[in-house]
Order: C-alpha cells, then structure tokens, then sequence
C-alpha cells in the first residue's frame, strides 16, 4: 500500500485532517465547553477546519517538495504548541490564553510548583499530528509530477477555506449574534470560532486596546461618567465615619471560597475562627458576597478593591496598564493623613506589583526581601501565612499612624500543599487531589487570621483597627467539578459554578458590638465604596462602578468578567436564566434587561482603562481636563 502513488497533496491533507481531529479531541477532553445542543457540536466540530487551511495551504506556494514537507511539520508542532499551552493554562485558570498572558515572563518562575502538577507524560498526546505528518512524509509514496501547485488550484483552494470560515461565522453569529462585538466570554468565543481564530481575534483586540490609548482624548468618558453619576446611590449613613482615623487593615484570603465557611469535610470543621467571626458582635459578614477576578486572578482583586473598576477581559491590568493613572483608595486615603502600603510575601515583580503599587500611590510595598523567611517557612509561591502575619503585625508597630495596611496571604494557593506539622486537618477523600488538599490549606489560612488577631491585639494595635477581609477569587476551579459534586453532594450545574463564585467578605469593627450576617448581593467592585464610606472620605466625584454594601440603595447586582452575573432574584450563566432561590431555568425575560446593563458597565470599565482615561479627569471637581467647556453631569 506504501508503495502505491498518492495524490500529489495527499500530505497536505493528512496534515489538515490529522490536526483538525486532534484538536475536536483536545477540546472534548481537556476543557469544560459547555454544548447544550447539536448545533453548537457541530460548530466545534468544524472551527478548526478554516484556520488549518488557510496555514497550511501555504505549502501549495513553495517549489520544494522538502520546503513544503518541512513547512507543514512546522506548523504541525507551532498550532501543537499553541493547543497545549491552553490546555496547561486551562488547567490551573479553567481559562484560555490571551496575548497579554504570554509577556508575562515575569510570572513564569513563581508559577513553577502549579505547572508542574499540571503537567503529565499523557501530554504527549498533544503532539500527536506531529508524529503523524512525520510517517507520512517518511512512508508515502507522492506522485512527484507538478509540485508547485498551479495558479487556478490554489484559488479554489482558498475560495473553499473562505467558504469554510464563512459558513462557520454564519453558524456562529446564528447561534450566538453579535459574538464579536458583546462577547466578554473565551469559552464562547473558542467554542463558537476555534482554538485558532479565537487566538487571531484576540491579538485584534490586543492591538485595538494599544491604539486606544493613544488616540483618546479624554471626550471617551463623558458617557462612562454620565452612566456613573446616573446610578450613584447614596451610601449609608449609619455607617458613614464609623472608623475614620482609625487603621485600616485589609486582608486578602487567597483563594477561599465561602463553601468552606460554615462546613465541614468528613466531620471536621474547615474554618472555626472565621466561623466564629460570623457570629462574632464585632463582625458583619456578607454571605451573598462574590468574587469578580478574571485572568489577574489575586491582582484583579487587588484592582476591583482599589478603583471600583472591573478588571479587563483578556489580560491582567497590573501587568497590561500598569503605566495609567488611578484615583485608587490607597491614594484617597494618603491624601487624608494615611500612610499606606503593602505587604506580601512574594517577589515584588510579580503580577508586576512594584510598578503597579506606584501608580496607584501606595508609599510603601513590603515584599519577600522584608521578611525573614525560617528554615521550615516557606511553602509553595513563598512565606507561610502564621509567620507572614506575625512579622507583618510586627512591621505595622513601626508604621505612622493612621495606616492602610493590605496583607496578601499566600499558603492556601495552588497546588494546595503543606508541611506534615501544617496540616491541622485530614485530606479530602474525592478523586481530585486539589480538593482533597484545599480543605487543609484552607484550615491553614483560618489558622493564621486567628494568629493575626492575637497579635495585633498583643501589640496594642486591634482596638483602633479596622480589619476588612476578602476572598480574592475561586480556588477550585470547573475542572474539579466532579469531585465538588461529591462534596456538595448535589450536581455541579452552571447555576452551581455561578453560586461557587461566592467569597467571604468580613468587616471587622472592634467595638461595634452590632454585629450580623448580611444577605445583600454584593461583589468585589463594592468594597473600594463600602470602606471609604465607613472610613469618612467622600467618593461622590470619584468614577466608580460600585456602591455602598450598606446603603439602603445598593442595587443587588453583581457582574463576573465573563459577563455572567447574579441578581437578588436570578442568576445568568450559560445563557441561560436561573431562578436564584430554586436553581431552576426561568423565563429568559427575567434576566434580558440586566444581561443590557451587564455589558454596558463592563465596556465603559474596559474603555477607561484600555483609554487610560483618567489622566483626562479631575476629581476634585468632577471636569475633564484636558477639553474646555465640557462639563459631566454630577
């Protein structure tokens, strides 16, 4: 059969067809895309075919035989390449790869222990095609005759390639319109446009965000601002000053998820001192409160709690717009007697924190080389957190007074590992090993806010404190889901995946004596409004997205990056609309006028930032700067 003469392009198509197969596999195998009907498996069926084509018909352009085999084999590895690092990403993020995430070299190092238990000799697989296009090329036998392809034949080649990626637009668009223009979701676009294309479309939007910058003017946020001042509300009054002058301490829980608050695993309680804390007459606990992260992970929590602006869709902002202007709280509150700073133990470039924390006028960033890590202290991405908070309390005796202090807690991370003398609780018993150890980790991290406590209360800090803290983003991700099913003991659904979004968020007021759970729908947008009402300093002129968690005004509304999001009566993902108290589908009109107002304060966010439109802004008096007798309605 070897011996046989094929068609002259018979490697091209083995090449197409083999890579095409490989990549339908990867995506039934490797990442949740949701498909909810035959259409939508049939699209993701055929979106790789376009893209194949168009590259590697490339080769009907070259002369050589050789330059056409070796071509072919380059592609083959480059789209394999491509196709595994989304899979490795998908893996750790449960998301896909934008161009943004590729330069962060800097990040590389400190991810080392997550990649590598992402990593698994099964990945070979990815290669596959590689290997493949190999034998055929070493194997079969081509007819030699006219190896250059004639100007007629690759004219009906690429007229059937344009024809491919036509129909599967077509079918996209049908299935779901306007993809390309009000789609914040990469999951969407990957299952709807391919691997490929998703990846072309996004270097579009990377470069349309670059030329944004440098073609604005500042007339860009008349309407973001307009939209601002429509929907302020008025924050609380009852709390308003609550802890002016007092210390601010605010306290990332690195990827804690409010399952573990209140619960158990296998008998054993997961967090008792923040349980405690729930019941606690000092504290005020937000039990409907939900993380809005997207691939900036902790520093998009660190953005969504300084600015009140929702993080991008395809890049961190630490590391994509580092260089703008903000009007963070760090700076509101210097400018009212605080000095301010943070500390984390980590190395100071990552995320690209140094430069960040400068442009957000934070005076001081306390990072691994302030803190002495001991033999035995140091796990996963740096300093465990029982010693992290007895130094950093330590820092803070030497800090003026007032303060804001932002601790980034770092042990309850990614691959969720431990010391034995850590480990303070049992494993999990489920077949994901990530979940099995979060629950240790998690154990962990409540362990060292306790320690936090005493310490600050030793040192004669905790009385004229005020100690906010945070869940900044999931820590078990849809990849586990089958083993979170076993632990909920109920089907992990996408109304379920939305409710997991959920985070606790703690307001610690020692002295308030007042203390409750609050079931108000809130997200991580609200916090920056929430804590500079309580600390007394006005945000009325200030461009923020969300509102006062107490105020009787608060809209219940929370918006995620992927543009899902969750009222006090429904929940939107999927696309489909949920009713919040069942979890049953409901009437799609119940969600239409949100899924509106979702896009919207999603894009104005994005348009400030890739605008970097603040610089036009005056705060102080609520003007643009820069464009004389354009004055934005208050």
């Amino acid at each position: 059969m070897l011996k046989k003469e094929w068609p002259k392009h018979s490697i091209l198509a083995i090449a197409i067809i083999t890579t095409w197969l490989k990549t339908y596999i990867v995506y039934k195998t490797s990442f949740s895309i949701t498909i909810e009907n035959v259409l939508q498996e049939f699209i993701l069926f055929i979106n790789p075919l376009s893209m194949l084509l168009f590259i590697y018909g490339i080769s009907l352009f070259f002369k050589s035989e050789k330059a056409k085999n070796r071509y072919m084999v380059s592609i083959a590895v480059i789209t394999s390449i491509v196709l595994y690092g989304n899979v490795a990403f998908y893996r750790f993020f449960s998301d896909f790869i934008t161009l943004p995430v590729l330069f962060q070299t800097e990040n590389f190092g400190d991810l080392g222990s997550s990649a590598a238990a992402s990593v698994f000799w099964t990945d070979l697989f990815y290669f596959s095609d590689v290997l493949v296009i190999l034998l055929a090329i070493k194997f079969i036998n081509v007819k030699q005759d006219k190896v250059v392809s004639s100007s007629v034949q690759r004219k009906a080649y690429y007229v059937l390639a344009l024809a491919v990626l036509f129909f599967n637009l077509g079918l996209a668009e049908a299935e779901r319109p306007q993809l390309l223009t009000r789609s914040f979701d990469r999951e969407m676009l990957v299952k709807n446009l391919g691997m490929y294309n998703y990846h072309l479309y996004d270097i579009y939007v990377q470069s349309k965000s670059q030329a944004q910058r440098a073609l604005a003017d500042g007339s860009e946020l008349v309407e973001a601002n307009n939209y601002v001042r429509a929907n302020q509300i008025e924050p609380s009054e009852d709390m308003k000053g609550i802890a002016e002058g007092r210390n601010l301490i605010v306290v990332t829980l690195e990827s804690l998820q409010s399952f573990a608050i209140n619960s158990e695993m296998n008998g054993q309680t997961i967090t008792p001192f923040l349980n405690s804390l729930t019941e606690d007459e000092d504290t005020i606990y937000f039990e409907n409160f939900y993380h809005q992260t997207g691939l900036g992970k902790t520093s998009d929590s660190e953005f969504l709690l300084e600015n009140s602006l929702y993080p991008l869709s395809g890049g961190a902002v630490f590391f994509t717009h580092s260089g703008n202007t903000y009007n963070s709280m760090a700076e509101s509150l210097g400018e009212n007697g605080y000095s301010t700073n943070v500390q984390h133990a980590n190395t100071k470039s990552f995320w690209n924190r140094d430069i960040m924390y400068e442009s957000m006028n934070i005076d001081e960033f306390y990072d691994i080389e302030s803190f002495e890590v001991g033999e035995g202290e140091a796990v996963n991405w740096g300093m465990k957190d029982i010693p992290f908070h007895e130094q950093s309390v330590e820092h803070m005796t030497e800090m003026q007074q007032p303060f804001y202090s932002r601790l980034l807690t770092l042990t309850n991370h990614h691959p969720f590992t431990l010391d034995e003398e850590d480990k303070l609780i049992d494993e999990y018993d489920s077949n994901s090993g990530t979940l099995n150890r979060y629950f240790q980790t998690s154990r962990y991290l409540d362990e060292s806010i306790e320690v936090l406590f005493d310490e600050l209360k030793e040192k004669g800090l905790y009385e004229n404190s005020i100690i906010v803290m945070y869940g900044d983003h999931y820590g078990i991700s849809d990849n586990h889901n089958e083993a979170m099913t076993q632990y909920l003991g109920e089907e992990v659904t996408d109304f379920t995946s939305a409710e997991l979004q959920k985070v606790p968020f703690f307001v610690h007021i020692p002295g308030y004596g007042e203390g409750y759970v609050d079931d108000e729908v809130g997200g991580q947008i609200d916090m920056r409004p929430t804590i500079m009402n309580m600390m007394g300093i006005d945000t009325s002129k200030d461009i923020q997205f969300g509102g006062d968690l107490f105020s009787e005004e608060h809209e219940e509304f929370v918006v995620f990056r992927d543009g899902r999001f969750v009222t006090d009566e429904v929940v939107y993902a999927g696309n489909v609309c949920y009713d919040k108290e069942t979890g049953e589908p409901t009437e799609q009109e119940l969600c239409a006028p949100y899924i509106e107002q979702a896009f919207t304060e999603l894009e104005y966010s994005e348009s400030i930032i890739n605008g970097d439109l603040l610089r036009f802004y005056d705060e102080e008096d609520g003007q643009l700067t820069t464009i004389p007798d354009v004055e934005l309605e208050r």
